[in-house]
């Protein structure tokens, strides 16, 4: 595994996912659904800190990279976190409080090509 201080660091990647129909069918505010993300996405980074790719990704804080993509809806969000979860693929699937409804996930670090297969689906976010 390359490190940061070897110069041949790997490009890891966060992927958070966010249901787009928040927006654009139940006509949640924007802000309200990029609170949702980024609580996802601490959330991954959180309950992964140990985490090697995680530590790597942490270390060159000026240079991290994100993508955000959407789920259609709930149910392609809670599929794809079962699927993740069957391929070992660590994240967090965010549930909005007290309603207890899945409104994102997002994945720890990972290196773009380890799990870009299980999103390919997944348009960016707009």
């Amino acid at each position: 595994m390359a490190t940061p201080s070897s110069g041949t660091s790997r490009r890891l990647v966060q992927y958070v996912i966010v249901r787009s129909d928040l927006i654009h069918t139940l006509s949640w505010p924007l802000g309200a659904v990029i609170t949702q993300a980024c609580h996802a996405a601490t959330a991954a980074i959180h309950l992964h800190y140990s985490d090697p790719d995680t530590q790597e990704y942490l270390a060159e804080l000026d240079s991290m990279h994100k993508v955000v993509l959407q789920a259609p809806d709930e149910a392609s969000l809670n599929t794809l976190s079962s699927t993740l979860r069957e391929k070992d693929i660590a994240h967090k699937l965010w549930m909005e409080q007290p309603e207890d409804i899945p409104t994102c996930l997002a994945l720890k670090p990972y290196p773009k090509e380890t799990v870009q297969p299980f999103l390919k689906k997944f348009k960016l976010f707009k």
